[in-house]
């Protein structure tokens, strides 16, 4: 088993954190994103769709998403939690998740993909070409301030995103976080709430996986 990672990209983090919270050491082979590796003939035969990060496991299976990778960790050791416990904590877990990648993580991406010189013609990740999109810049930038806001208010009476305990929905929700400040966003000063969060959930020994 190992895993293609590339420790500066937002992507693999969330798995490496995912990992660490669970004590589990995968061996990991670096794709140099900033090179083109992932365009290669040798990466093309582990990952046709040309992303990281990708699990490879023993039979050769190869595992190419995020969620899909952190699913497989989860059933082969369910401890510590991190997806949910029973029907109910594993529906509001989900969704959360879903709710901070899609309002977080992915407005953040939206805005740097679209804004960065390095991804013109190369806007969405993948093996296709989409040129970049201006306006979807602001848009983006937009949606990052609402997130910020929202997460603040969820995080009034809550310990942690999905309740009382530390989730995945947290782990997508600080790397999103962190990947803002790419664009150059930070945490508000009036988001106290969220700010005593992202404190908190950043001085967890896997927060620098």
């Amino acid at each position: 088993m190992k895993l293609y990672d590339c420790t500066p990209a937002p992507s693999p983090r969330r798995v490496r954190i995912f990992l660490a919270e669970k004590g589990i050491t995968v061996p990991t082979v670096q794709v140099d994103l900033r090179a083109d590796e992932q365009f290669s003939p040798a990466f093309r035969a582990v990952n046709p769709d040309c992303t990281v990060p990708v699990l490879a496991l023993d039979d050769g299976t190869c595992i190419a998403d995020v969620m899909a990778i952190c699913v497989y960790f989860e059933a082969l050791q369910p401890e510590p939690p991190l997806m949910g416990v029973g029907a109910q904590d594993r529906a509001i877990v989900t969704a959360w998740q879903r709710r901070v990648e899609r309002d977080g993580f992915f407005a953040v991406a939206e805005a740097f993909r679209n804004s960065t010189p390095a991804f013109k013609g190369r806007a969405l990740p993948g093996r296709d070409d989409y040129e970049q999109i201006p306006a979807l810049v602001e848009r983006g930038r937009a949606r990052v301030g609402r997130f910020f806001a929202m997460l603040d208010v969820r995080l009034a009476d809550h310990e942690f995103i999905a309740g009382r305990r530390y989730t995945i929905a947290d782990i997508t929700a600080l790397v999103a976080v962190d990947f803002a400040r790419w664009i150059k966003l930070a945490l508000p000063e009036e988001c106290g709430h969220l700010r005593r969060w992202h404190g908190a959930v950043s001085a967890r020994p896997s927060a620098k996986a």
